[in-house]
């Protein structure tokens, strides 16, 4: 008998958290040009349940998009929000929420290939350290300090921009950014933005 409880109870748990994780939206992933993916994000003060709720379809929405990385303004919200999982959920201890970060710390540099959700085809390299520290707040509000390096460093740093502002496109040459802005042109001609 105490098993059929256990049991049950064990069900309707489950089923509670499914019915959780299906009632997450899935935002729209904001496209350049849009003018919120070049403005400063405001740092978040109130620290409850809709901001978790928020996170969560943050993640949701990332990983919809096929991305390792989403920020606030990505999804319409000038908010100091991003949240990270470079692992793309191989990982559960990977996934990062950071919420007003600063960055403490860089070394080094390291130039690869960057992407981004909100400019999807283009892909060029950026030049970003290779090493970062950074200090911000959980979906608690406590504060903690996390280090990264090399693909981890890359996101850390790349989702920071979008809270300033700033895209990977903007850290490129002039050329390579007008043929980019070319391309996005073209590809909006045809419909296909």
């Amino acid at each position: 008998m105490i098993s059929e409880i256990a049991i049950g109870k064990t069900m309707a748990t489950t089923a509670t958290m499914m019915a959780a994780k299906e009632a997450l939206k899935i935002h729209e992933i904001v496209l350049y040009p849009d003018p919120v993916l070049a403005k400063m994000c405001e740092p978040v003060t109130v620290f409850d349940a809709a901001l978790r709720t928020l996170v969560e379809e943050m993640f949701e929405s990332m990983y919809a998009a096929q991305g390792i990385g989403l920020a606030a303004p990505q999804i319409g919200l000038l908010h100091r929000l991003t949240v990270i999982d470079v692992s793309y959920k191989k990982n559960a201890k990977e996934k990062l929420v950071l919420i007003n970060p600063e960055v403490v710390e860089t070394r080094g540099k390291q130039v690869e290939e960057e992407g981004c959700l909100s400019l999807p085809e283009i892909r060029e390299k950026v030049a970003r350290a290779a090493w970062v520290k950074i200090r911000a707040q959980n979906e608690h509000g406590e504060w903690f300090e996390v280090e990264g390096e090399e693909l981890l460093a890359r996101a850390i740093l790349h989702e920071i921009d979008h809270l300033n502002g700033v895209l990977f496109i903007d850290r490129i040459s002039r050329l390579k950014r007008e043929l980019a802005l070319r391309k996005i042109r073209k590809m909006q001609k045809n419909g296909e933005w």
